[in-house]
């Protein structure tokens, strides 16, 4: 595996794991899930790493399975980069619904786009060409936008609409609206970047 795969699935590990162990301290989970979410600083980079590796042997057979690995793979760090501000703007305002968590899933959703562009580009594209970095770039924006009514439209609908189901607290349902709006989201992004934005 080369160095650069080897240190971005490592970040992309470690500061995942350090955000997702904030998330599950704000949400109050119980004690036992906490005393185990510790270990995901270590074990959460090892996963990804492995997987990194893993994608990497396959793709000699099926050459876009490690692409696919390594955006699916950047997806992973922008969640957690979503979920961490979604969740900090509903623990400073306290507020897990309404207008409010529209506004906060949108900007936190916002950040994670800025994120994806970077890593996408660089990382998993492997796009270095700058040339058109400004068509680009909007490209991207479109199609992120497009992304972003998507995953903002069903996060919407099951936290404002639907509503916590399943006896789920407020703020652990504003998570699942997120979390399942994020499955949508990734599907039309990684498609829309590999055949508009970073074809080659």
């Amino acid at each position: 595996m080369r160095k650069k795969d080897l240190l971005a699935s490592f970040i992309i590990g470690e500061v995942s794991a350090l955000i997702f162990l904030g998330i599950f301290r704000f949400l109050e989970f119980p004690e036992l899930v906490l005393k185990l979410a510790n270990f995901l600083p270590l074990v959460l980079p090892l996963l990804v790493i492995s997987a990194t590796y893993i994608a990497q042997i396959l793709s000699k057979k099926i050459p876009v399975l490690f692409q696919a690995a390594r955006s699916f793979l950047v997806g992973i760090l922008n969640t957690s980069i979503d979920f961490g501000i979604l969740n900090l703007l509903m623990g400073i305002f306290g507020k897990a619904a309404g207008w409010q968590y529209s506004f906060f899933k949108g900007f936190s959703f916002f950040c994670a786009t800025i994120n994806s562009y970077f890593w996408n580009k660089f990382w998993a594209f492997e796009k270095k060409e700058m040339e058109e970095a400004g068509k680009e770039f909007l490209q991207f924006c479109l199609i992120a936008g497009i992304g972003f009514l998507i995953h903002l439209g069903i996060a919407t609908l099951l936290v404002n609409v639907i509503g916590p189901q399943f006896g789920l607290s407020e703020k652990i349902w504003a998570n699942v609206g997120a979390l399942i709006a994020v499955f949508f989201g990734f599907s039309w992004n990684f498609l829309g970047y590999k055949f508009i934005v970073f074809k080659k």
